[in-house]
């Protein structure tokens, strides 16, 4: 069993996984102020429940598009794991694929490792996969398995609270699918202009991008904390799998395991 952390903008989720898939997660919100100690003992309480010993882990992969919450995530996998733990983008954690952009350099750790997720899950590529974080991303990749490129957007949470922060007089709103488009009142209104407005966004994104790279057939994925809200909007997802960059982390870490072995 392995422990994979996904370190976001906004989380940071630790899943034990066990022969790939995903046994159980827990997050919390970001806060790169918050120790190795305060990390250990709160995810040592969380295992205890699930009737899980640290000896019971024997390796830690951390994605994060932090660098900052780099520093307390080795310290917890060494201290309460005994494990020097895999870092996505580290030189010790080599790829099975090519990024094949012009600056390589600037790839996230979060779309490499939904690019190795691809091969992983569906088997081989292309494919395009739209991960809803704190920005939406939509990564495209090659039939070869090659990482070739994406788009980002701005999250809807992200614009949602760009409207409450930057316009008087609209409300702080939660994010739901509204039963129409019309909107009747302002919050109404508001939730149809950013989850309709993001579905068509997706699905214009995901139409130009199969024009432009001649990719008509191409599956598309959807992962993310709200890829099942916005599935249910669009019929443009072929495959949505919240774990999908969690099975993307344990086939890097199978990677690496088999060069040890």
């Amino acid at each position: 069993m392995i422990l994979a952390i996904d370190s976001g903008n906004t989380n940071v989720v630790f899943t034990l996984v066990q022969e790939g898939d995903a046994v159980v997660s827990w997050r919390r919100a970001v806060n790169d102020r918050r120790t190795a100690d305060e990390d250990g003992i709160w995810l040592l309480q969380l295992m205890k429940r699930h009737g899980v010993k640290p000896r019971q882990i024997s390796g830690v992969i951390i994605s994060s598009v932090r660098p900052a919450a780099l520093f307390g995530l080795r310290q917890l996998a060494e201290l309460y794991f005994a494990s020097v733990p895999l870092v996505v983008g580290d030189e010790d954690l080599p790829l099975n694929f090519e990024v094949r952009v012009s600056r390589p350099e600037q790839v996230g750790a979060d779309r490499l490792v939904n690019t190795r997720a691809v091969t992983s899950v569906l088997g081989q590529g292309p494919a395009i996969v739209v991960d809803f974080g704190t920005a939406t991303t939509i990564d495209v990749v090659a039939a070869d398995g090659a990482y070739i490129g994406g788009v980002i957007a701005p999250g809807v949470n992200l614009s949602a609270e760009a409207l409450y922060q930057a316009a008087a007089r609209l409300p702080r709103i939660d994010i739901e699918q509204p039963n129409s488009v019309l909107g009747q009142d302002t919050v109404a209104c508001m939730q149809s202009g950013l989850f309709w407005g993001y579905v068509s966004m997706i699905e214009g994104l995901v139409s130009r991008l199969r024009d432009e790279l001649d990719l008509p057939s191409a599956p598309v994925v959807a992962t993310g904390g709200l890829a099942t809200l916005f599935a249910a909007g669009t019929d443009v997802f072929d495959h949505i799998d919240p774990y999908f960059t969690v099975k993307g982390l344990a086939a890097l870490y199978s990677d690496w395991a088999k060069t040890r072995a």
